[in-house]
């Protein structure tokens, strides 16, 4: 971690939910969320919001929180362009930016963007390398953002520590954070995303990250992850068994979720950044289309 000066905090807010709600409304919530005192906002890439436009609009509501892609595809846009989006970033906010990059998924990249995907973690260390040596013929940023990837296996992880700042890992559970930092070393960074259930009832609770991880459990990349760090395929039938929906999605009260955050850290995290899972049917009737109470409750119990 020498030589980079951005500092995200030990927790940030990873969301897609500020794509739900006009600009000037995500805007003002940015800065709600920096004023709770998170030290990030994450932010997803689709078929949403460009995330460099959109961290363009929130750090510019901002004074000092870090925007961060978690992550942005490799198959969204060449080398050139995505560091000439950063290096803009970088420039206009210094030390604001975190540039998460990954190979996304097969369906996303093939039925959504129309590409092919093939040897994704060869040409991810490709994409890295020419990301790097990429030309910048404007005002240059005092600083270089930091990149990570969103790795998930040995071979990623690997690259991630050898190529870049570190990795953001998505969907793991502590066993899996202890596995990263061992594959890694000890230099770099290390961001896993937690996804987290403000529900004591477990059927409801369940019910909830039974609908959310749906789509992750017909990804490959996820499967084989999960498969990878002890569940079964009787563990991702049926929906889901409990023993995995309990370790994908802990839920209950603030003190229970805030000791499962903490246990990223004690195996190993150097930043967490935490999801609020929320019921879509529900999402209309938060404050504003947002969780901004439930940010609020994560902010006073672990910052």
């Amino acid at each position: 971690m020498d030589g980079v000066t951005l500092d995200p905090g030990k927790i940030g807010i990873w969301t897609h939910q500020l794509d739900g709600v006009p600009s000037e409304r995500a805007r003002e919530a940015a800065k709600e969320i920096e004023e709770m005192g998170f030290g990030a906002i994450w932010i997803p890439e689709t078929a949403g919001r460009d995330p460099f436009v959109h961290s363009s609009l929130l750090l510019s509501a901002t004074q000092k929180i870090v925007l961060a892609t978690g992550i942005a595809s490799i198959y969204s846009r060449d080398a050139l362009a995505m560091a000439s989006a950063t290096r803009t970033l970088s420039e206009a906010f210094t030390n604001r930016f975190l540039l998460g990059v990954g190979v996304s998924h097969g369906p996303f990249v093939e039925v959504i963007r129309g590409h092919t995907w093939e040897k994704p973690l060869e040409h991810l260390s490709d994409y890295i390398e020419n990301l790097k040596k990429s030309p910048f013929w404007a005002y240059q940023p005092e600083y270089e953002a930091p990149i990570c990837i969103g790795a998930l296996g040995p071979k990623a992880l690997k690259l991630a520590a050898e190529s870049t700042w570190g990795a953001h890992p998505y969907n793991v559970t502590p066993d899996h954070t202890v596995m990263a930092r061992e594959t890694m070393g000890k230099e770099a960074f290390l961001a896993p995303m937690v996804a987290v259930i403000l529900e004591t009832d477990s059927s409801i609770a369940r019910e909830l990250a039974r609908k959310d991880l749906s789509i992750y459990l017909d990804l490959p990349n996820y499967r084989n992850n999960f498969l990878r760090i002890g569940f079964t395929e009787d563990d991702l039938s049926g929906g889901g068994s409990d023993r995995l929906l309990d370790a994908i999605r802990p839920w209950g009260d603030m003190q229970t979720i805030s000791s499962k955050i903490i246990e990223h850290f004690d195996a190993g995290a150097d930043h967490v950044c935490v999801q609020l899972v929320v019921d879509q049917t529900e999402q209309q009737k938060l404050q504003n289309g947002l969780p901004i109470k439930q940010w609020q409750s994560l902010a006073e119990s672990l910052l």
